[in-house]
């Protein structure tokens, strides 16, 4: 659904500011760069049990994640609890487009396993064109 701009997909040249712009566009194109995964097993993990908080300003996605902790029980008494938050995660535009490209994925995947259930697209809303002249 989301795709990298086509821009976002070049390699970045060397020093564009020294370079005339005639030489920096006759230069050769710079190899792609092979990454390596190397794990870190001393890398904590987190839980978290909701976001409790989202937001794109442009330059980066900040997501929060959050953990709830409910209150001891009290007789005829409402149950209450708190939210703290756990872990916030800030990726910049193209890490943002590779998270929501995987998610849906994800969802893809747990839809076609009956795990959860596909929403239908929304209805425009607005005026029902139907009965009108």
């Amino acid at each position: 659904m989301f795709e990298k701009k086509e821009d976002q997909k070049k390699p970045v040249a060397a020093d564009t500011k020294t370079a005339p712009a005639a030489a920096a566009a006759a230069a050769p194109p710079r190899p792609a760069v092979t990454l390596r995964y190397l794990d870190r097993p001393d890398c904590l993990e987190t839980f978290a049990d909701s976001i409790s908080g989202l937001s794109f300003d442009g330059q980066t996605l900040r997501l929060e994640f959050a953990v709830t902790r409910m209150d001891d029980v009290k007789p005829d008494a409402p149950a209450t609890g708190r939210r703290y938050p756990v872990c916030r995660l800030v990726l910049q535009p193209l890490a943002a487009v590779d998270l929501i490209n995987r998610m849906q994925q994800v969802g893809a995947a747990l839809a076609k396993a009956g795990v959860v259930k596909a929403n239908p697209p929304a209805a425009p809303q607005g005026k029902d064109i139907v009965g009108e002249r």
